[in-house]
Protein backbone atom coordinates (compact mmCIF):
# COMPACT_ATOMS: atom_id res chain seq x y z
CA UNK A 1 0.00 0.00 0.00
CA UNK A 2 2.53 2.35 0.59
CA UNK A 3 3.72 3.16 -3.06
CA UNK A 4 5.05 5.99 -2.16
CA UNK A 5 8.52 6.51 -0.59
CA UNK A 6 9.91 9.25 1.94
CA UNK A 7 12.65 10.42 0.90
CA UNK A 8 12.62 14.37 1.66
CA UNK A 9 15.38 16.57 1.71
CA UNK A 10 16.76 17.85 4.66
CA UNK A 11 16.43 20.98 6.51
CA UNK A 12 19.39 22.46 7.87
CA UNK A 13 20.24 23.45 11.13
CA UNK A 14 21.46 26.58 9.96
CA UNK A 15 19.26 29.89 9.80
CA UNK A 16 20.56 32.32 7.19
CA UNK A 17 18.81 35.98 6.26
CA UNK A 18 17.32 34.66 3.09
CA UNK A 19 15.46 31.84 5.22
CA UNK A 20 13.28 33.78 6.42
CA UNK A 21 11.45 35.18 3.30
CA UNK A 22 10.19 33.71 0.22
CA UNK A 23 10.20 36.27 -2.82
CA UNK A 24 8.68 35.47 -6.24
CA UNK A 25 11.64 34.15 -7.89
CA UNK A 26 12.28 31.30 -5.22
CA UNK A 27 8.99 30.38 -5.86
CA UNK A 28 9.32 30.47 -8.97
CA UNK A 29 11.77 27.50 -9.05
CA UNK A 30 9.90 25.91 -6.25
CA UNK A 31 6.90 25.67 -8.39
CA UNK A 32 9.10 24.13 -11.42
CA UNK A 33 10.37 21.61 -9.38
CA UNK A 34 7.48 20.92 -7.78
CA UNK A 35 6.31 20.38 -11.21
CA UNK A 36 9.14 18.12 -12.34
CA UNK A 37 8.32 15.71 -9.77
CA UNK A 38 5.20 15.29 -10.36
CA UNK A 39 6.33 14.49 -14.08
CA UNK A 40 9.03 11.97 -13.30
CA UNK A 41 6.19 10.40 -10.70
CA UNK A 42 2.88 11.11 -12.72
CA UNK A 43 2.69 6.95 -13.96
CA UNK A 44 3.11 5.82 -10.44
CA UNK A 45 0.18 8.15 -9.37
CA UNK A 46 -1.82 6.78 -12.02
CA UNK A 47 -1.50 3.72 -11.13
CA UNK A 48 -3.31 4.29 -7.76
CA UNK A 49 -6.69 3.62 -8.94
CA UNK A 50 -9.29 1.83 -7.55
CA UNK A 51 -10.71 -0.34 -10.37
CA UNK A 52 -7.90 -2.41 -11.13
CA UNK A 53 -8.58 -0.92 -15.00
CA UNK A 54 -6.29 1.46 -17.62
CA UNK A 55 -7.58 4.25 -17.42
CA UNK A 56 -5.76 5.63 -14.24
CA UNK A 57 -4.93 9.41 -15.50
CA UNK A 58 -5.08 11.41 -11.53
CA UNK A 59 -1.42 11.85 -12.20
CA UNK A 60 -1.10 13.45 -15.66
CA UNK A 61 -4.44 15.39 -14.65
CA UNK A 62 -2.67 17.12 -11.83
CA UNK A 63 0.91 17.10 -13.87
CA UNK A 64 -1.03 19.27 -17.39
CA UNK A 65 -2.39 21.42 -14.80
CA UNK A 66 0.72 22.41 -12.72
CA UNK A 67 2.41 22.63 -16.32
CA UNK A 68 0.01 25.44 -17.35
CA UNK A 69 0.83 27.03 -14.80
CA UNK A 70 4.26 26.95 -15.53
CA UNK A 71 3.70 27.81 -19.02
CA UNK A 72 2.06 30.82 -17.58
CA UNK A 73 5.41 31.73 -15.54
CA UNK A 74 7.72 31.92 -18.56
CA UNK A 75 6.13 35.40 -18.92
CA UNK A 76 6.85 36.37 -15.72
CA UNK A 77 10.16 38.18 -15.20
CA UNK A 78 9.15 40.16 -11.98
CA UNK A 79 10.42 38.95 -8.38
CA UNK A 80 7.26 40.19 -6.45
CA UNK A 81 5.69 37.06 -5.06
CA UNK A 82 2.08 38.13 -5.82
CA UNK A 83 2.28 38.20 -9.05
CA UNK A 84 4.48 35.38 -9.99
CA UNK A 85 0.99 33.82 -7.61
CA UNK A 86 -1.08 35.13 -9.50
CA UNK A 87 0.14 33.94 -12.88
CA UNK A 88 0.49 30.55 -12.00
CA UNK A 89 -2.68 30.28 -10.14
CA UNK A 90 -4.59 32.15 -13.76
CA UNK A 91 -2.48 29.67 -15.97
CA UNK A 92 -3.35 26.31 -13.37
CA UNK A 93 -7.08 27.76 -13.54
CA UNK A 94 -7.75 27.45 -17.05
CA UNK A 95 -5.73 24.17 -17.62
CA UNK A 96 -7.02 22.21 -14.64
CA UNK A 97 -8.31 18.86 -15.50
CA UNK A 98 -10.03 16.10 -14.04
CA UNK A 99 -11.28 16.66 -10.09
CA UNK A 100 -7.94 16.54 -8.67
CA UNK A 101 -6.63 19.11 -11.22
CA UNK A 102 -9.29 21.36 -10.44
CA UNK A 103 -8.84 20.68 -6.64
CA UNK A 104 -5.48 21.50 -7.12
CA UNK A 105 -5.77 24.60 -8.92
CA UNK A 106 -8.38 25.98 -6.81
CA UNK A 107 -5.79 25.40 -3.68
CA UNK A 108 -3.32 27.38 -5.63
CA UNK A 109 -5.71 30.34 -6.11
CA UNK A 110 -6.84 30.55 -2.08
CA UNK A 111 -2.69 30.20 -1.60
CA UNK A 112 -2.77 33.42 -4.32
CA UNK A 113 -5.59 35.41 -2.67
CA UNK A 114 -3.31 34.57 0.74
CA UNK A 115 -0.29 36.35 -0.81
CA UNK A 116 -1.90 39.37 -1.92
CA UNK A 117 0.19 42.50 -2.20
CA UNK A 118 2.96 40.47 -0.90
CA UNK A 119 6.44 40.97 -2.74
CA UNK A 120 8.24 38.35 -0.29
CA UNK A 121 6.65 36.68 2.78
CA UNK A 122 7.75 34.96 6.06
CA UNK A 123 6.55 31.30 7.32
CA UNK A 124 3.27 33.17 8.85
CA UNK A 125 2.49 35.01 6.14
CA UNK A 126 2.94 31.84 3.60
CA UNK A 127 1.02 29.71 6.41
CA UNK A 128 -2.08 31.77 6.64
CA UNK A 129 -1.90 32.05 2.88
CA UNK A 130 -2.07 27.88 2.65
CA UNK A 131 -5.07 27.86 5.33
CA UNK A 132 -7.14 30.30 2.95
CA UNK A 133 -5.85 27.61 -0.24
CA UNK A 134 -7.07 24.50 1.93
CA UNK A 135 -10.80 26.53 2.74
CA UNK A 136 -11.01 27.72 -1.00
CA UNK A 137 -10.33 23.80 -2.24
CA UNK A 138 -12.73 22.37 0.23
CA UNK A 139 -15.33 25.26 -1.15
CA UNK A 140 -14.69 23.94 -4.64
CA UNK A 141 -16.22 20.59 -4.04
CA UNK A 142 -20.23 20.46 -3.61
CA UNK A 143 -19.40 16.96 -0.80
CA UNK A 144 -16.16 16.95 0.21
CA UNK A 145 -14.99 13.49 0.78
CA UNK A 146 -12.08 12.77 3.57
CA UNK A 147 -9.44 10.87 2.74
CA UNK A 148 -8.59 12.86 -0.61
CA UNK A 149 -6.12 15.45 -1.50
CA UNK A 150 -8.55 17.62 0.43
CA UNK A 151 -7.61 15.56 3.77
CA UNK A 152 -3.98 15.68 3.05
CA UNK A 153 -3.50 19.43 2.09
CA UNK A 154 -5.97 20.19 5.48
CA UNK A 155 -4.04 17.58 7.73
CA UNK A 156 -0.64 18.95 6.18
CA UNK A 157 -1.52 22.39 6.70
CA UNK A 158 -2.76 22.34 10.13
CA UNK A 159 0.22 20.84 11.73
CA UNK A 160 2.40 22.98 9.86
CA UNK A 161 0.95 26.27 10.68
CA UNK A 162 0.49 24.99 14.60
CA UNK A 163 4.18 24.72 14.70
CA UNK A 164 4.70 27.94 13.21
CA UNK A 165 7.03 29.78 16.33
CA UNK A 166 8.83 33.14 16.10
CA UNK A 167 12.31 30.90 15.14
CA UNK A 168 10.28 29.62 12.30
CA UNK A 169 11.76 30.00 8.54
CA UNK A 170 10.39 28.80 5.41
CA UNK A 171 12.31 25.89 5.10
CA UNK A 172 11.29 24.83 8.34
CA UNK A 173 7.52 25.39 7.46
CA UNK A 174 7.89 23.46 4.28
CA UNK A 175 9.36 20.77 5.97
CA UNK A 176 6.90 20.33 8.66
CA UNK A 177 4.69 20.31 5.76
CA UNK A 178 5.74 17.65 3.33
CA UNK A 179 6.77 15.48 6.64
CA UNK A 180 2.89 15.79 7.88
CA UNK A 181 1.55 15.57 4.18
CA UNK A 182 3.34 12.32 4.20
CA UNK A 183 1.75 10.96 7.33
CA UNK A 184 -1.27 12.01 6.64
CA UNK A 185 -1.43 10.52 2.61
CA UNK A 186 -0.22 6.84 4.51
CA UNK A 187 -3.65 7.23 6.88
CA UNK A 188 -5.78 8.00 3.80
CA UNK A 189 -7.00 4.27 3.13
CA UNK A 190 -8.07 3.94 7.13
CA UNK A 191 -10.37 7.29 6.66
CA UNK A 192 -11.83 5.99 2.83
CA UNK A 193 -12.79 1.88 3.18
CA UNK A 194 -12.90 2.05 -0.68
CA UNK A 195 -9.45 2.73 -0.91
CA UNK A 196 -8.60 -0.07 1.85
CA UNK A 197 -10.36 -2.27 0.19
CA UNK A 198 -8.53 -1.75 -3.29
CA UNK A 199 -5.02 -1.70 -0.83
CA UNK A 200 -4.22 1.66 -2.41
CA UNK A 201 -3.58 5.30 -0.72
CA UNK A 202 -5.22 8.22 -2.44
CA UNK A 203 -4.12 9.13 -5.67
CA UNK A 204 -4.67 12.93 -5.39
CA UNK A 205 -3.18 13.36 -2.60
CA UNK A 206 -0.18 11.62 -3.59
CA UNK A 207 -0.08 13.62 -6.65
CA UNK A 208 0.07 16.71 -4.44
CA UNK A 209 2.41 15.25 -2.25
CA UNK A 210 5.04 14.94 -5.36
CA UNK A 211 4.55 18.53 -5.93
CA UNK A 212 5.00 19.56 -2.16
CA UNK A 213 8.03 17.78 -1.70
CA UNK A 214 9.59 19.02 -5.07
CA UNK A 215 8.86 22.46 -3.77
CA UNK A 216 10.84 21.56 -0.86
CA UNK A 217 13.50 20.03 -2.48
CA UNK A 218 14.05 23.28 -4.70
CA UNK A 219 13.63 25.27 -1.51
CA UNK A 220 16.47 22.61 0.32
CA UNK A 221 19.08 23.69 -2.40
CA UNK A 222 18.33 19.97 -4.61
CA UNK A 223 18.72 20.41 -8.39
CA UNK A 224 15.65 18.67 -9.72
CA UNK A 225 16.74 19.20 -13.23
CA UNK A 226 14.05 21.66 -13.51
CA UNK A 227 15.23 23.10 -16.87
CA UNK A 228 14.10 19.53 -18.85
CA UNK A 229 10.52 20.43 -17.52
CA UNK A 230 10.07 22.38 -20.64
CA UNK A 231 11.63 20.27 -23.24
CA UNK A 232 9.57 17.21 -21.90
CA UNK A 233 6.09 19.28 -21.76
CA UNK A 234 7.25 19.86 -25.60
CA UNK A 235 8.03 16.02 -26.65
CA UNK A 236 4.69 15.30 -25.06
CA UNK A 237 2.63 17.66 -26.81
CA UNK A 238 1.10 17.59 -30.08
CA UNK A 239 3.28 18.06 -33.19
CA UNK A 240 2.38 21.17 -34.54
CA UNK A 241 0.62 20.64 -38.28
CA UNK A 242 2.64 21.66 -41.67
CA UNK A 243 1.18 24.92 -43.06
CA UNK A 244 0.90 24.89 -46.68
CA UNK A 245 2.24 28.28 -47.22
CA UNK A 246 1.65 27.88 -50.97
CA UNK A 247 -2.32 28.22 -50.27
CA UNK A 248 -2.13 31.90 -50.25
CA UNK A 249 0.28 33.05 -53.04
CA UNK A 250 1.21 36.17 -54.51
CA UNK A 251 -2.05 36.29 -56.28
CA UNK A 252 -4.67 35.58 -53.83
CA UNK A 253 -7.22 37.70 -52.02
CA UNK A 254 -7.69 37.85 -48.60
CA UNK A 255 -11.45 35.77 -48.50
CA UNK A 256 -11.19 34.52 -44.85
CA UNK A 257 -9.83 37.02 -42.54
CA UNK A 258 -7.18 35.68 -39.54
CA UNK A 259 -7.97 34.32 -36.60
CA UNK A 260 -6.65 36.26 -34.13
CA UNK A 261 -6.07 35.09 -30.22
CA UNK A 262 -5.38 37.21 -27.28
CA UNK A 263 -4.38 37.18 -23.66
CA UNK A 264 -4.23 40.58 -22.66
CA UNK A 265 -3.39 41.86 -19.12
CA UNK A 266 -5.88 44.55 -18.22
CA UNK A 267 -3.47 47.54 -16.43
CA UNK A 268 -4.62 49.80 -13.89
CA UNK A 269 -2.72 52.89 -15.31
CA UNK A 270 -5.26 52.21 -18.32
CA UNK A 271 -8.37 50.89 -16.32
CA UNK A 272 -9.82 50.48 -13.19
CA UNK A 273 -10.51 46.90 -12.43
CA UNK A 274 -12.73 46.71 -10.69
CA UNK A 275 -15.06 48.74 -12.75
CA UNK A 276 -14.08 48.00 -16.28
CA UNK A 277 -16.50 45.89 -18.38
CA UNK A 278 -15.06 43.10 -21.00
CA UNK A 279 -18.06 43.89 -22.80
CA UNK A 280 -16.74 47.13 -24.66
CA UNK A 281 -14.38 44.58 -26.11
CA UNK A 282 -17.11 42.16 -27.13
CA UNK A 283 -18.88 45.35 -28.72
CA UNK A 284 -16.15 46.16 -30.63
CA UNK A 285 -15.13 42.69 -32.17
CA UNK A 286 -18.65 42.28 -33.37
CA UNK A 287 -18.33 44.90 -35.99
CA UNK A 288 -15.13 43.60 -37.20
CA UNK A 289 -15.41 40.03 -37.28
CA UNK A 290 -16.95 36.86 -35.94
CA UNK A 291 -16.33 33.46 -33.89
CA UNK A 292 -16.02 36.11 -31.08
CA UNK A 293 -14.92 34.85 -27.75
CA UNK A 294 -14.05 36.95 -24.77
CA UNK A 295 -13.81 36.30 -21.14
CA UNK A 296 -12.15 37.63 -18.22
CA UNK A 297 -10.30 35.83 -15.29
CA UNK A 298 -9.40 38.60 -12.81
CA UNK A 299 -6.94 40.89 -14.64
CA UNK A 300 -6.34 38.57 -17.68
CA UNK A 301 -9.21 38.90 -20.78
CA UNK A 302 -8.85 35.78 -23.41
CA UNK A 303 -10.17 37.02 -26.60
CA UNK A 304 -10.53 35.10 -30.29
CA UNK A 305 -11.58 36.78 -33.57
CA UNK A 306 -12.26 35.80 -36.96
CA UNK A 307 -11.34 39.15 -38.68
CA UNK A 308 -9.85 40.56 -41.45
CA UNK A 309 -8.37 43.99 -39.09
CA UNK A 310 -6.42 42.17 -36.48
CA UNK A 311 -3.97 45.35 -36.46
CA UNK A 312 -7.11 47.65 -35.75
CA UNK A 313 -8.38 44.85 -32.85
CA UNK A 314 -5.10 45.15 -31.21
CA UNK A 315 -4.74 48.94 -30.97
CA UNK A 316 -8.17 48.55 -29.60
CA UNK A 317 -7.47 46.61 -26.98
CA UNK A 318 -4.17 47.69 -26.27
CA UNK A 319 -5.97 50.75 -25.18
CA UNK A 320 -6.75 48.92 -21.96
CA UNK A 321 -3.89 46.95 -21.10
CA UNK A 322 -0.75 44.53 -22.55
CA UNK A 323 -0.54 41.52 -24.61
CA UNK A 324 0.93 38.33 -22.64
CA UNK A 325 0.28 36.60 -25.89
CA UNK A 326 -0.25 37.26 -29.69
CA UNK A 327 -1.35 34.49 -31.98
CA UNK A 328 -2.44 35.30 -35.89
CA UNK A 329 -3.43 33.48 -38.19
CA UNK A 330 -4.35 33.39 -42.07
CA UNK A 331 -7.73 31.18 -42.32
CA UNK A 332 -6.58 30.23 -46.04
CA UNK A 333 -3.96 28.45 -44.74
CA UNK A 334 -5.94 25.22 -44.13
CA UNK A 335 -4.14 23.29 -40.92
CA UNK A 336 -5.58 21.11 -38.15
CA UNK A 337 -6.24 23.59 -36.14
CA UNK A 338 -9.66 23.19 -34.12
CA UNK A 339 -10.61 26.91 -34.54
CA UNK A 340 -9.42 27.14 -38.21
CA UNK A 341 -10.97 23.76 -39.34
CA UNK A 342 -14.13 25.54 -37.76
CA UNK A 343 -13.72 28.75 -39.87
CA UNK A 344 -16.91 29.74 -41.94
CA UNK A 345 -16.77 30.21 -45.73
CA UNK A 346 -16.36 33.72 -46.25
CA UNK A 347 -15.69 35.84 -43.03
CA UNK A 348 -17.44 39.63 -43.78
CA UNK A 349 -15.17 42.66 -43.13
CA UNK A 350 -17.56 43.96 -40.80
CA UNK A 351 -19.86 40.74 -39.74
CA UNK A 352 -23.39 41.73 -37.74
CA UNK A 353 -23.74 40.12 -34.13
CA UNK A 354 -24.75 36.45 -34.73
CA UNK A 355 -28.36 36.21 -33.48
CA UNK A 356 -28.10 33.87 -30.41
CA UNK A 357 -30.50 30.33 -30.35
CA UNK A 358 -32.21 29.62 -27.22
CA UNK A 359 -30.44 26.64 -26.05
CA UNK A 360 -26.89 24.78 -26.69
CA UNK A 361 -25.81 21.36 -25.74
CA UNK A 362 -22.45 20.56 -25.21
CA UNK A 363 -21.09 16.99 -24.35
CA UNK A 364 -18.22 15.24 -23.63
CA UNK A 365 -17.16 11.82 -24.75
CA UNK A 366 -14.51 10.14 -27.16
CA UNK A 367 -14.38 7.63 -30.12
CA UNK A 368 -15.38 8.40 -33.18
CA UNK A 369 -18.64 6.44 -33.31
CA UNK A 370 -19.77 7.85 -29.94
CA UNK A 371 -19.29 11.08 -31.30
CA UNK A 372 -21.22 10.74 -34.13
CA UNK A 373 -23.84 9.65 -32.59
CA UNK A 374 -24.03 12.10 -29.57
CA UNK A 375 -23.88 14.77 -32.56
CA UNK A 376 -26.88 13.00 -34.50
CA UNK A 377 -28.72 13.56 -31.38
CA UNK A 378 -28.19 17.31 -31.52
CA UNK A 379 -25.17 18.34 -29.38
CA UNK A 380 -23.43 21.12 -31.23
CA UNK A 381 -20.12 21.06 -29.71
CA UNK A 382 -18.82 17.21 -28.55
CA UNK A 383 -15.61 18.17 -26.23
CA UNK A 384 -13.46 14.79 -27.15
CA UNK A 385 -12.59 13.08 -23.70
CA UNK A 386 -13.63 11.00 -21.12
CA UNK A 387 -11.62 8.34 -19.39
CA UNK A 388 -7.79 8.69 -19.38
CA UNK A 389 -8.24 12.56 -21.21
CA UNK A 390 -10.27 14.48 -19.60
CA UNK A 391 -10.82 17.86 -21.07
CA UNK A 392 -9.43 21.02 -19.14
CA UNK A 393 -11.61 24.26 -18.02
CA UNK A 394 -10.56 25.95 -20.90
CA UNK A 395 -11.70 23.56 -23.68
CA UNK A 396 -14.68 23.82 -22.18
CA UNK A 397 -14.79 27.50 -22.18
CA UNK A 398 -13.73 27.29 -25.93
CA UNK A 399 -16.83 24.74 -26.31
CA UNK A 400 -19.15 27.05 -24.75
CA UNK A 401 -17.60 30.27 -27.55
CA UNK A 402 -18.64 28.37 -30.18
CA UNK A 403 -22.74 28.16 -29.33
CA UNK A 404 -24.48 31.28 -29.77
CA UNK A 405 -26.81 30.68 -27.40
CA UNK A 406 -28.49 31.90 -24.12
CA UNK A 407 -28.01 28.83 -22.40
CA UNK A 408 -25.97 26.12 -22.80
CA UNK A 409 -26.18 22.43 -21.01
CA UNK A 410 -23.19 20.46 -20.42
CA UNK A 411 -22.65 17.21 -20.15
CA UNK A 412 -20.00 15.96 -18.37
CA UNK A 413 -20.76 12.40 -18.81
CA UNK A 414 -17.89 11.10 -16.31
CA UNK A 415 -17.45 11.85 -12.29
CA UNK A 416 -14.06 13.06 -12.82
CA UNK A 417 -15.01 15.92 -15.41
CA UNK A 418 -17.80 17.30 -13.30
CA UNK A 419 -15.81 19.92 -11.72
CA UNK A 420 -13.45 21.12 -14.53
CA UNK A 421 -17.11 21.97 -16.36
CA UNK A 422 -18.88 23.53 -13.35
CA UNK A 423 -15.61 25.88 -13.27
CA UNK A 424 -15.93 26.90 -16.76
CA UNK A 425 -19.64 27.82 -15.89
CA UNK A 426 -18.38 29.99 -13.16
CA UNK A 427 -15.69 31.71 -15.58
CA UNK A 428 -17.99 32.29 -18.49
CA UNK A 429 -20.26 35.07 -19.22
CA UNK A 430 -21.96 35.05 -22.79
CA UNK A 431 -24.60 32.36 -21.96
CA UNK A 432 -26.04 30.67 -18.88
CA UNK A 433 -24.10 27.48 -18.20
CA UNK A 434 -26.38 24.43 -17.10
CA UNK A 435 -23.84 21.49 -15.76
CA UNK A 436 -25.48 18.57 -15.16
CA UNK A 437 -24.51 15.82 -13.38
CA UNK A 438 -24.24 12.98 -15.81
CA UNK A 439 -21.60 11.10 -14.49
CA UNK A 440 -21.41 8.09 -16.95
CA UNK A 441 -21.64 8.27 -20.62
CA UNK A 442 -25.55 6.32 -20.69
CA UNK A 443 -26.41 9.18 -18.58
CA UNK A 444 -25.72 11.96 -21.35
CA UNK A 445 -26.77 10.07 -24.02
CA UNK A 446 -30.44 8.93 -22.35
CA UNK A 447 -30.97 12.93 -21.22
CA UNK A 448 -29.73 14.15 -24.20
CA UNK A 449 -32.46 11.86 -25.94
CA UNK A 450 -35.67 12.97 -23.74
CA UNK A 451 -34.62 16.40 -23.98
CA UNK A 452 -37.38 18.52 -25.72
CA UNK A 453 -35.86 21.97 -26.88
CA UNK A 454 -38.73 23.41 -28.00
CA UNK A 455 -39.66 23.90 -24.58
CA UNK A 456 -40.06 27.32 -23.12
CA UNK A 457 -38.94 26.92 -19.72
CA UNK A 458 -35.62 25.93 -18.99
CA UNK A 459 -36.67 24.76 -15.84
CA UNK A 460 -38.74 22.11 -17.85
CA UNK A 461 -35.68 21.19 -19.98
CA UNK A 462 -33.56 20.66 -16.91
CA UNK A 463 -36.28 18.35 -14.94
CA UNK A 464 -36.56 16.24 -18.73
CA UNK A 465 -33.14 15.53 -18.65
CA UNK A 466 -32.99 14.42 -14.87
CA UNK A 467 -35.55 12.55 -14.81
CA UNK A 468 -34.61 10.50 -17.82
CA UNK A 469 -30.85 9.77 -16.29
CA UNK A 470 -32.20 7.98 -13.49
CA UNK A 471 -33.85 5.43 -15.87
CA UNK A 472 -30.25 4.67 -17.12
CA UNK A 473 -27.59 2.26 -16.16
CA UNK A 474 -24.30 2.20 -17.83
CA UNK A 475 -21.69 -1.00 -17.61
CA UNK A 476 -18.01 -1.19 -18.60
CA UNK A 477 -16.16 -3.93 -19.51
CA UNK A 478 -12.26 -3.69 -19.20
CA UNK A 479 -9.15 -5.36 -18.74
CA UNK A 480 -7.71 -5.70 -15.62
CA UNK A 481 -4.53 -4.30 -14.80
CA UNK A 482 -3.95 -6.40 -11.44
CA UNK A 483 -4.82 -8.46 -8.93
CA UNK A 484 -7.57 -7.48 -6.81
CA UNK A 485 -10.51 -8.42 -4.95
CA UNK A 486 -13.82 -5.80 -5.27
CA UNK A 487 -17.06 -6.28 -3.87
CA UNK A 488 -16.26 -9.71 -3.11
CA UNK A 489 -15.26 -10.49 -7.15
CA UNK A 490 -11.91 -12.69 -7.20
CA UNK A 491 -9.52 -10.22 -10.03
CA UNK A 492 -6.83 -11.52 -11.80
CA UNK A 493 -4.66 -9.57 -13.93
CA UNK A 494 -5.16 -9.85 -17.61
CA UNK A 495 -8.85 -10.77 -16.66
CA UNK A 496 -12.40 -8.89 -18.44
CA UNK A 497 -13.75 -7.34 -15.51
CA UNK A 498 -17.50 -5.69 -15.85
CA UNK A 499 -18.69 -3.13 -13.42
CA UNK A 500 -21.36 -0.79 -13.02
CA UNK A 501 -21.00 2.80 -11.42
CA UNK A 502 -18.30 2.06 -8.09
CA UNK A 503 -20.03 -1.74 -7.98
CA UNK A 504 -17.70 -4.79 -9.45
CA UNK A 505 -20.27 -7.69 -10.89
CA UNK A 506 -17.49 -10.23 -12.70
CA UNK A 507 -14.01 -11.10 -14.00
CA UNK A 508 -13.31 -13.49 -16.64
CA UNK A 509 -10.95 -14.60 -18.74
CA UNK A 510 -12.66 -14.52 -21.89
CA UNK A 511 -14.36 -10.94 -22.62
CA UNK A 512 -17.45 -11.98 -24.13
CA UNK A 513 -18.07 -14.43 -20.92
CA UNK A 514 -17.39 -11.12 -18.90
CA UNK A 515 -19.81 -9.47 -20.90
CA UNK A 516 -22.96 -11.44 -20.76
CA UNK A 517 -21.85 -11.97 -17.21
CA UNK A 518 -22.44 -8.24 -16.58
CA UNK A 519 -25.36 -8.25 -18.38
CA UNK A 520 -27.25 -10.78 -16.43
CA UNK A 521 -27.00 -8.22 -13.68
CA UNK A 522 -27.95 -5.24 -15.54
CA UNK A 523 -30.96 -6.58 -17.43
CA UNK A 524 -33.86 -6.85 -15.37
CA UNK A 525 -37.70 -7.78 -15.94
CA UNK A 526 -38.38 -3.70 -16.63
CA UNK A 527 -35.47 -3.67 -18.84
CA UNK A 528 -36.90 -2.76 -22.90
CA UNK A 529 -33.64 -1.16 -24.44
CA UNK A 530 -30.21 -2.20 -24.88
CA UNK A 531 -27.42 0.13 -26.34
CA UNK A 532 -24.36 -1.47 -27.00
CA UNK A 533 -20.94 1.07 -28.10
CA UNK A 534 -17.96 -1.66 -28.89
CA UNK A 535 -14.77 -0.53 -28.68
CA UNK A 536 -11.53 -0.15 -31.00
CA UNK A 537 -10.31 -3.79 -29.58
CA UNK A 538 -13.42 -5.41 -30.10
CA UNK A 539 -13.43 -7.56 -33.33
CA UNK A 540 -16.62 -7.72 -35.55
CA UNK A 541 -16.95 -11.75 -34.92
CA UNK A 542 -17.06 -10.93 -31.06
CA UNK A 543 -19.54 -8.39 -31.58
CA UNK A 544 -22.13 -10.42 -33.14
CA UNK A 545 -21.53 -13.54 -31.11
CA UNK A 546 -22.76 -11.46 -27.93
CA UNK A 547 -25.55 -9.92 -29.97
CA UNK A 548 -26.49 -13.82 -30.91
CA UNK A 549 -26.43 -14.32 -27.35
CA UNK A 550 -28.86 -11.83 -26.03
CA UNK A 551 -31.26 -12.63 -28.72
CA UNK A 552 -31.34 -15.98 -27.42
CA UNK A 553 -31.34 -15.11 -23.61
CA UNK A 554 -33.34 -11.80 -23.86
CA UNK A 555 -35.89 -12.03 -26.57
CA UNK A 556 -37.73 -9.12 -25.09
CA UNK A 557 -34.56 -6.49 -25.26
CA UNK A 558 -34.21 -4.33 -28.01
CA UNK A 559 -30.50 -4.42 -28.28
CA UNK A 560 -28.37 -1.86 -30.54
CA UNK A 561 -24.93 -2.23 -31.26
CA UNK A 562 -23.02 1.07 -32.50
CA UNK A 563 -19.23 0.78 -33.26
CA UNK A 564 -18.18 3.51 -30.51
CA UNK A 565 -14.86 3.36 -31.36
CA UNK A 566 -13.62 3.94 -27.83
CA UNK A 567 -10.24 3.04 -26.16
CA UNK A 568 -9.87 1.12 -22.96
CA UNK A 569 -13.25 -0.20 -22.91
CA UNK A 570 -14.39 -3.27 -25.38
CA UNK A 571 -18.00 -2.68 -24.67
CA UNK A 572 -19.89 0.15 -23.03
CA UNK A 573 -23.29 -1.12 -22.35
CA UNK A 574 -26.21 1.54 -21.87
CA UNK A 575 -29.33 0.02 -20.74
CA UNK A 576 -33.02 1.58 -20.08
Amino acid sequence: MDNITMEMAENENVTNKEDLYLDGHMFAKMAQGGAAQLRSNAEEVNKLNVFPVPDGDTGDNMRMTIESGIAALERVESGNLAEVMQALSHGMLLGARGNSGVILSQLFAGLAKGLTNCDKADAQTIGQAMLIGVKQAYNSVMTPTEGTILTVAREATEYAVANITPESTVRSLFGDLISEMYASLQRTPEILAVLKQAGVIDSGGAGLFYIMDGFNRVLNGEELHVGELAEATASTAEAAPEIDLDAFGPDSEMTYGYCTELLLRLQTKKVDLDTFDESVIRNYLMGVGDSIVTFRVDSIVKIHVHTKTPDEVLAFCRQFGEFLKIKIENMSLQHNETLTEEAPASTPTAALPIEKKQYGIVSVCSGDGIEAVFTELGVDVVVSGGQTQNPSTNDFLDAFAKIPAEHIFVFPNNGNILLAARQAAEIYTDATIHVLESKDLGSGYVAISSMDLNEESVEAILEQANEAMQRAATGVISPSIRDAELDGVQIKNGDFIGFVGKHMYVSNPDMNTAAQGLLSHMIGDETYLLTVFTGKATSQDQAAALEQSLRDNYPEVEAYFIEGGQDVYPYIFIVE
